[in-house]
């Protein structure tokens, strides 16, 4: 019962780090300084976490020389991830920035799966995943495609640019969670070459800090937006996204050994899925209220037991 109700709680977190980064976003004005400032956050959490739980920070000369380059590719993937969560929050708002990351984690990691990429274990793509996929396919349509033709927005002429650019973020999302699987299977090994997820987190991290560091200071010319987050009216919580990241990093290193891969990554969904409901439903952390309707509920719930089916088999 435990680890079930600290996979719903890592979950239903998750989309709560997207709406204070987004929240973040608009006092520095830039999606790469929110980024950089919760990577850094997250990188000095995970930090005291590995030297919590007996682990070096550091890394040995022969990790590098022994290893394949792409177990170092985490922490770009998870920039590529993060930055864009922050650009589709207010475009598609809550459940949208949950579920079509979650759509795309689940068709490269079906990928991986199937082919092995990334040193992981082979899983053929059986009849009850195909099953599975195609549910999720359903799912998808009633939460997104059915509201919208419920209100009619599509025969609307003003809204036809609205429309298009819509699905454009949605496509972003889709990419971006299939780079999240990816990243999460880059990790994964990384963690098993270092004999600790924590520390795999800690480096992944790390390596995104280093990168958005660099890129804000050519691109921002400078770190003075920092500033523009500190001082009256500005609320503290804008920088507890790391925590947030690094919580839910730490939450699944104790889930997966518990409760197994797959139970662990659809409880976490399933939270995810709920905190995307109520950040949309209740305009938390500074979100636009996007009031949820029955389509999207059934929707979710039909999703929900696409994801089971694919990955409890």
């Amino acid at each position: 019962m435990l680890a079930i109700f600290i996979g719903l709680f890592i979950g239903i977190i998750l989309p709560m780090q997207t709406a204070i980064n987004s929240k973040l976003r608009t006092f520095v004005q830039s999606p790469f300084t929110s980024s950089m400032i919760s990577f850094t956050v997250g990188t000095i959490y995970l930090a005291v976490m590995t030297l919590i739980s007996g682990k070096s920070l550091f890394v040995s000369a022969a990790t590098f020389s022994d290893n394949p380059w792409w177990i170092w590719l985490g922490g770009l993937l998870g920039v590529f991830y993060l930055t864009s969560n922050i650009l589709l929050f207010p475009k598609l708002g809550g459940v949208q920035t949950v579920i079509m990351p979650i759509s795309g984690q689940i068709i490269m990691s079906m990928l991986i799966d199937n082919f092995g990429w990334f040193a992981s274990a082979v899983h053929p793509f059986g009849l009850t995943r195909l099953v599975g996929t195609i549910i999720l396919v359903a799912g998808l349509y009633v939460t997104i495609v059915l509201p919208d033709q419920l209100e009619k927005k599509n025969t609307i002429e003003g809204e036809k640019t609205y429309v298009k650019e819509v699905w454009f973020w949605r496509l972003v999302g889709v990419l971006a969670g299939m780079i999240s699987a990816t990243q999460i299977a880059i990790n994964g090994h990384l963690g098993t070459v270092l004999d600790s997820s924590i520390h795999a987190s800690f480096i992944s991290f790390l390596l995104g800090s280093v990168i958005l560091i660099v890129l804000v200071g050519i691109k921002e010319r400078g770190y003075k937006q920092i500033t523009l987050a500190i001082g009256p009216g500005k609320a503290w919580w804008v920088w507890l996204g790391g925590v947030i990241g690094g919580t839910y990093v730490l939450g699944t290193v104790y889930l997966v050994p518990v409760l197994g891969t797959g139970a662990a990554v659809v409880i976490a969904l399933f939270g995810q899925m709920i905190g995307g409901i109520l950040v949309d439903s209740f305009g938390l952390l500074g979100a636009k209220k996007n009031p949820v309707v029955l389509a999207q509920i059934i929707g979710l719930i039909i999703m929900i037991i696409g994801v089971i089916l694919i990955k409890l088999t």
